[in-house]
């Protein structure tokens, strides 16, 4: 972008409108094929279940179908993020991991953030998907004008309209090139902002709205007190590696010294074994301790940022991964820490639980946000709050004011894709 900005022809300006257009034109296509049908499924799907609650069979159903809009709302936020620069937080209230049925229908039920998906379902299989058709039509209406001029009107039923010209031989037919130059020029302008204010609808009935004060200090409450669990449950952690690890090993080593100090002149060769013994024990304990202060605060880390971490980390699983850094300076220890775990913990669900044999991961700034995205390629279906480990993710990016949105169907491929917001120095 920024050579095109810099050049002073026009040749090159106008590739990168001519190229904006038909991604625009691309993605509204592949937004029109997600828009329609899946609103459609999700909203009517979500309309069967609740009133099917009073004779029972709606407390059994509606959890999992009010789920899976949360992923089709969750896959068009990663879209939003993405394709039009806009960001919808994921806002949902937790729910307790052994909540029974009827907990779960009542506890989403009641979730302001689940009717807000539901009244965002009917505006985006409408106004949505028309946003979507016409940022996809427009660059392509003006195509069949120039065809006409070029003898397409020969085979066309006489008075044949195209916009309001009405085409009836070669003169006429050069005026419906003319409209379709007009519609094409405005096409470059039109087509890229279609496709923002498509997503701009999303982000307008998606977002908190009114409560977003209200809900931003719910959040921030339970962000608080999930950072105060996560802190003692890790100095808990800590405590009992150094516990039952290096301090065993070191008061056995104590031991054998002991034990060393009496034999060195009764058992000479019996003091030799005790002391290589505490030496394979003093070399133990070292990397134990060493291994304790990687998983507190890897030295890799402190010492040479973000992107070099996360290589050493993808260095040291059994797939193929692919790290692309593009990272002009470096963020704060503590967000760096959150985004250096958090992708630890995603690789291992991949490596544990996908199947994958390849993963990409891609850290970039932005727009005052980290972005950090993880796909692989296995066989999908992780989600949020399914024991993956990716509720607990979404936690920790939390206390930052991060976000968390999966991409996971049925097959794969898998995208994680994590934003903190952050200054680089």
């Amino acid at each position: 972008m920024s050579i095109e900005t810099q050049s002073s022809t026009q040749g090159p300006r106008t590739r990168g409108r001519a190229g904006n257009v038909a991604l625009s034109g691309a993605r509204g296509l592949a937004l029109m094929f997600i828009s329609l049908p899946g609103a459609v499924v999700c909203f009517c799907f979500t309309l069967v279940s609740i009133a099917l609650i009073p004779i029972g069979v709606g407390i059994v159903t509606t959890p999992w179908v009010l789920a899976g809009v949360r992923s089709f709302a969750d896959r068009r936020r990663l879209l939003a993020a993405e394709w039009g620069g806009v960001r919808i937080p994921r806002v949902y209230r937790p729910l307790p991991e052994d909540a029974n049925p009827w907990a779960r229908t009542f506890g989403m039920l009641r979730d302001p953030a689940t009717w807000r998906d539901i009244r965002w379902l009917p505006v985006d299989m409408t106004a949505g998907f028309v946003t979507a058709l016409v940022a996809f039509a427009l660059p392509l209406y003006p195509l069949e004008g120039f065809a006409i001029a070029a003898g397409l009107w020969r085979v066309l039923p006489d008075g044949y309209w195209y916009g309001f010209v009405k085409v009836t031989d070669q003169t006429s037919a050069f005026y419906a090139a003319g409209l379709g130059a007009v519609l094409l020029v405005a096409a470059l302008w039109l087509a890229p902002l279609l496709l923002r204010a498509h997503f701009r609808l999303t982000g307008a009935v998606l977002g908190s709205g009114q409560g977003e004060l209200a809900e931003r200090v719910r959040v921030l409450t339970e962000t608080r007190r999930d950072a105060v669990d996560t802190s003692a449950a890790e100095l808990r952690r800590i405590e009992r590696d150094l516990h039952d690890g290096a301090q065993a090993r070191l008061v056995a080593m104590g031991m054998d010294l002991g034990t060393v100090e009496a034999l060195l002149e009764k058992d000479p060769e019996k003091a030799r074994e005790l002391l290589a013994q505490a030496r394979r024990s003093s070399a133990d304990a070292l990397t134990e301790l060493r291994e304790l202060v990687r998983g507190i605060h890897p030295p890799v880390l402190a010492e040479r940022g973000l992107g070099d971490a996360v290589r050493a980390l993808a260095l040291r699983l059994p797939v193929t991964i692919e790290v692309e850094v593009d990272l002009p300076g470096r963020a704060e220890a503590p967000v760096e820490s959150a985004a250096y775990f958090a992708v630890s913990e995603i690789l291992t669900n991949a490596v544990k639980h996908s199947g994958a044999d390849r993963i990409w991961i891609d850290i970039h700034h932005g727009e005052g946000l980290l972005r950090v995205s993880v796909t692989d390629n296995g066989k999908g279906g992780a989600s949020i709050g399914a024991g993956s480990g990716l509720a607990g993710v979404e936690r920790r990016l939390g206390t930052f004011d991060g976000v968390l949105a999966v991409s996971s169907p049925a097959g794969g491929p898998t995208m994680v894709t994590m934003e903190i917001p952050c200054v680089l120095s």
